[in-house]
């Protein structure tokens, strides 16, 4: 029965991030905005709410309703250090694999059409905001109102990151790079609602009205938010026989069950050779997750480097490693290879093995 569900779920995910990346790119047109805006904060945020969740709901959950508090704070700070471990390594891995596989197909080729400006904009807010929030488990208990500070720092930093993206002046492009808009194709739904000069190549079938357009994204992140639910309950059933302690599973399975599957934008973009769109929603998401959710971590947490933590926050390393080794030959080269993204897999699949051993071997489930 998990397997099915599993299945289920994922076949629900994919129907849904087709409906979603249709709509946001739509909905980026209709606004006028650049491809970073797009796909670097309304795609990445947009996806990453479900994965967000977690650590927001157990967390505040015991507060609000009673329960284990340590225990959820586990959950909490493992959903937390796993979404930007999981973004630079095993997303990175299957965006990689899809592009080699699309251009065994030849829709494509192994290199990437990407905006080196906006993806190396993307990695150095990570590295520093990422950075800053780990930096903080190292601080001694006298110094505890440095988590409030970096907290507002890291608040105030994603504000400006969102601020930097929708300034950015958008890029040339034809209506005939995006495909009809999917809601427009069911009976009775209008198609052609232009509100505005058409762009060149778009009259051919039309410029649909903004709330049709909302209309398809609401639909499409609600039905992302479905699957990924039913795909945590089958995995994290699945995994509950396996003995391993609240933050490892979180830290692992919660972010493959939640974040991966919707990464599948991405894996559509760049069937699409939509590079920089496919991998801001990557990047964006990073960016997202090393500033906000961290937040709760910060200030609701323990929130600190220890004997027992150590295996923990050291996915965060992993994750650093990885964005370095994977945008480092782009900054260098100005150019981005699928080749580069295959990087992630076998650090994920290293770093599986330890925690996996590290939590089997050790009866210390929590952090603290």
């Amino acid at each position: 029965m998990d397997i099915v569900l599993l299945l289920g779920s994922l076949a629900i995910i994919l129907v849904a991030a087709e409906l979603f990346t249709n709509g946001i790119e739509w909905f980026g047109r209709r606004l006028n905005l650049a491809e970073g805006a797009v796909g670097s904060v309304l795609a990445a945020v947009a996806t990453a709410m479900p994965e967000t969740l977690i650590p927001v709901i157990a967390i505040a959950g015991p507060l609000v309703l009673g329960g284990p508090v340590e225990a959820s704070r586990a959950v909490g700070v493992g959903a937390i250090l796993g979404a930007p471990f999981m973004l630079s390594t095993l997303a990175m891995f299957v965006t990689g694999v899809a592009i080699l596989v699309f251009t065994r197909q030849r829709r494509r080729s192994t290199g990437m059409q990407v905006n080196v400006r906006i993806l190396g904009r993307d990695v150095l807010f990570f590295v520093v905001a990422y950075a800053m929030a780990i930096g903080t488990a190292f601080l001694p208990p006298s110094l505890g109102w440095g988590k409030w500070l970096v907290a507002g720092i890291l608040l105030l930093v994603y504000a400006y990151y969102v601020r930097a993206h929708f300034t950015d002046e958008p890029e040339e492009s034809s209506g005939e790079e995006l495909n009809r808009l999917h809601a427009t194709r069911l009976p009775g739904v209008p198609n052609q609602t232009i509100e505005f000069d058409a762009l060149p190549g778009e009259h051919h079938f039309g410029v649909p009205g903004m709330r049709v357009i909302v209309l398809q994204l609401l639909v499409a992140l609600g039905l992302i938010i479905l699957g990924a639910q039913v795909f945590v309950g089958a995995v994290q059933h699945l995994a509950g026989v396996l003995g391993v302690d609240p933050t490892t599973i979180s830290l692992i399975i919660a972010p493959i069950a939640t974040e991966l599957p919707e990464k599948f934008n991405s894996v559509i973009w760049v069937r699409g050779r939509k590079d920089t769109l496919a991998m801001g929603n990557i990047t964006g998401a990073m960016v997202f997750q090393s500033c906000i959710p961290t937040v709760l971590g910060l200030l609701f947490t323990p929130w600190v480097f220890s004997q027992q933590s150590a295996i923990h926050f050291a996915s965060a390393g992993v994750a650093f490693v990885a964005t370095i080794l994977i945008f480092g030959t782009m900054l260098r080269r100005g150019s981005l290879s699928a080749w580069a993204l295959l990087i992630g897999g076998p650090l994920y699949l290293v770093y599986l093995y330890l925690a996996v051993f590290t939590s089997l071997g050790s009866t210390a489930a929590p952090i603290h």
